[in-house]
């Protein structure tokens, strides 16, 4: 499976998810590891089988293995981080706000690749999951790090189109 497999999966009645899917794989604002990475971490946070098989098929060649693991670990630390901070974030008491996190997060300071792709990756993951304290904390560091608004928007543009296409597939298996 690719991304041409995911698309002719796509039914009409979402073609605009087709379509954004077509644009985002040749955007040229991201270079290649940041784009295929955001798609893979994202693929990896739906978790809808066939959608992360198709994006893993597609990015094969395009990411190195380090590239792989990190865009996996973003995904995956951003699924334990992305609940905890939403957490604080919603929670009316202030007492768990002054409580250490106890969490390990190693991956996040030496994560294998450059560090504003994992950033970027882990935004995308945030976004995904509807973090609001982690989508500021990594637009920041994407910021201090020289992304543009335009780049930080597409690999959010990524998220969205990954996270639409899973919920279209995911439905059209439960209803066939």
């Amino acid at each position: 499976m690719s991304l041409d497999a995911l698309k002719e999966r796509i039914p009409e009645y979402a073609k605009d998810l087709k379509l954004n899917l077509s644009s985002l794989a040749r955007e040229t604002v991201l270079d290649d590891q940041k784009k295929f990475g955001a798609f893979l971490a994202a693929a990896y946070a739906v978790g809808e089988p066939e959608t992360l098989k198709s994006i893993a098929a597609e990015v094969e060649g395009k990411l190195s293995g380090e590239a792989v693991a990190a865009a996996r670990a973003a995904a995956s630390i951003m699924g334990m981080n992305n609940v905890y901070y939403r957490f604080l974030h919603l929670v009316k008491s202030p007492d768990y706000k002054t409580l250490p996190a106890k969490l390990r997060m190693n991956v996040i300071a030496n994560p294998g690749v450059d560090k504003a792709d994992f950033e970027l990756w882990s935004l995308v993951v945030s976004a995904i999951n509807g973090c609001g304290a982690c989508i500021d904390s990594h637009e920041a560091e994407l910021r201090k790090a020289g992304l543009s608004t335009e780049q930080i928007q597409a690999g959010v543009r990524i998220g969205a189109v990954v996270n639409g296409v899973a919920a279209v597939v995911r439905a059209e298996n439960a209803a066939a």
